[in-house]
């Protein structure tokens, strides 16, 4: 694979973006200031940024409960984001969302979705309107092992396959539905599979690898741009934290987490190949380290002194005057 410089110094940027941002939420949600439940991204990088580099401000996608990385991966605004998990009026849904609702429709963010299954509906409709539009874009339904066992999800992949609507249909396999493993919960034991069954082309690729996702995302993009009706992608993955910060992860062998943050560090294994390659310098990546780094740490001061909303914000926004 041949990919141009600045797109590999982009992805690893935003990679590593979602990493410390959720690495230092991990940190700041001790404190008790940010309200609400998160589910924290870590290690699930590679997908966010390997499907969503193929996707353009004009492309939506739709995202999960589990979707700062789908947000940063689609451009948001990393301090907007912050601001917004911080329940503050300047955050991106004017501290309104929290953690599972933001959207920017400005950047196609559809929205995190609290409903598991609850995403694939909406990127089909967004799907039908760029048909009808014929300006080429896409919609993608980002979604874990739990979404492929609902009936919404099911019901979206036979109405996109009917209309041929041009949607992709992400899995994000990462072993656990919450607190139940896909080895058991999912019948077949092939998410690809069973997107095949309903009339689409589906592929499986390997969700620690961003050169995986990327390559095997192009590859459907293409027929689904065109014309060729929807696709399905299943990432395998890993989660390095619980299914929601607090939980004590009881269900997964001991060693199980440190050993996948060794053996399936999407971060390692992307400097390990690019820097064998010859394609980047180690130096330019620890060059985005810090400065990732130096942003996170601002958005999190800045937000901590943020203004929250006021009483008289409760009713703004509930409804669109057409």
């Amino acid at each position: 694979m041949s990919l141009p410089k600045d797109l590999l110094l982009r992805a690893y940027r935003q990679m590593k973006t979602i990493r410390e941002f959720e690495e230092r939420l991990h940190v700041e949600i001790q404190t008790g200031e940010i309200p609400g439940f998160t589910h924290l991204y870590s290690g699930q990088e590679a997908v966010a940024v390997g499907v969503c580099e193929n996707l353009s401000d004009q492309d939506w996608i739709a995202s999960t409960h589990r979707g700062h990385g789908h947000c940063i991966a689609k451009g948001c605004d990393v301090q907007g984001m912050m601001l917004e998990i911080y329940g503050r009026r300047d955050g991106l849904c004017k501290g309104k969302g929290g953690s599972m609702h933001i959207a920017d429709m400005t950047k196609g963010m559809l929205g995190a979705n609290a409903i598991v299954g609850g995403g694939p509906p909406i990127a089909v409709g967004a799907g039908i309107a760029c048909k009808i539009a014929k300006r080429g874009n896409v919609a993608v339904a980002f979604g874990g092992d739990g979404s492929a066992n609902q009936g919404t999800v099911f019901e979206a992949m036979n109405l996109a396959v009917v209309l041929r609507a041009p949607v992709i249909f992400v899995f994000e396999n990462n072993g656990y539905s919450e607190h139940t493993g896909a080895s058991y919960a999912v019948g077949s034991g092939d998410i690809a599979g069973r997107a095949r069954g309903f009339g689409m082309a589906a592929e499986t690729c390997d969700g620690s690898d961003f050169f995986a996702v990327y390559d095997t995302m192009a590859k459907l993009l293409k027929s689904v741009r065109t014309g060729g009706g929807p696709a399905a992608l299943e990432a395998k993955t890993t989660r390095f934290f619980g299914h929601f910060e607090g939980d004590p992860m009881l269900y997964r062998a001991k060693d199980e987490v440190a050993r996948h943050r060794e053996q399936m560090d999407c971060l390692r294994i992307f400097r390990d190949r690019v820097s064998k390659e010859g394609w980047l310098q180690l130096a330019e990546l620890d060059a985005i380290d810090d400065q990732v780094m130096a942003l996170i740490d601002k958005s999190v001061t800045t937000s901590r002194a943020a203004t929250p909303p006021s009483a008289s914000d409760l009713l703004t926004d509930v409804y669109v005057s057409y």
